[in-house]
């Protein structure tokens, strides 16, 4: 599959060609399913939710976007992250809240040169945290979202965001940074900035 093809693809789908729709999604399905295995990679053994019941979901959600204007793969795999985090972390609450009550714990995300879903045992937590930081500096967070939870390459998060690569270098490092310092904190002393 080239770019342009599934650019097309994208652009046909999003003007409503039912069959773009039924050609993209066989070309997609290995991307969609490889940040599938990755979101779930750190999640308990027996997980309830598994890669190809999360791809399914997303693609559920995906093909109900009526109103998306499709650029590329790279924003089409951005908005499949987005959605994915969703879901997990709406599952990861709902089984959080059932079997204890509530009250997500504090976790360490610890200094690395690169964010990884392993590092980051608690979604709940991270995703908290990373809601705070889209409040902060809403770019931030969606370079955190692209790169962390979409597992896309600073070129297509510049591509998506439609900002310099080096601009997304340098926020992803702030923001690692920020992160890093808000989920070490204990909880009364979360930092606001």
């Amino acid at each position: 599959m080239t770019p342009q093809t599934l650019t097309q693809l994208l652009s046909a789908w999003s003007d409503g060609d039912k069959a773009a729709l039924e050609q993209l999604m066989p070309m997609v399905y290995h991307e969609l399913h490889r940040l599938a295995a990755r979101h779930l990679a750190s999640e308990r053994v027996g997980h309830t939710l598994q890669p190809t019941a999360l791809v399914n979901e997303a693609y559920l959600r995906l093909v109900d976007q009526k109103h998306v204007r499709w650029q590329n793969r790279a924003h089409f795999l951005g908005i499949a992250a987005q959605m994915m985090r969703r879901i997990l972390v709406d599952h990861a609450r709902a089984r959080h809240y059932a079997k204890r009550g509530g009250g997500a714990p504090v976790v360490s995300l610890h200094e690395a040169p690169e964010v990884s879903v392993e590092q980051a045992s608690d979604l709940i937590a991270v995703d908290d945290a990373l809601t705070h930081l889209s409040e902060l500096d809403a770019r931030k967070g969606r370079v955190v979202e692209l790169r962390f939870f979409g597992g896309l390459t600073v070129e297509e998060t510049a591509e998506v965001l439609q900002i310099s690569p080096n601009t997304v270098l340098r926020e992803w490092a702030t923001a690692k940074a920020w992160l890093h310092r808000e989920l070490s904190a204990p909880c009364g002393d979360r930092p606001t900035t």
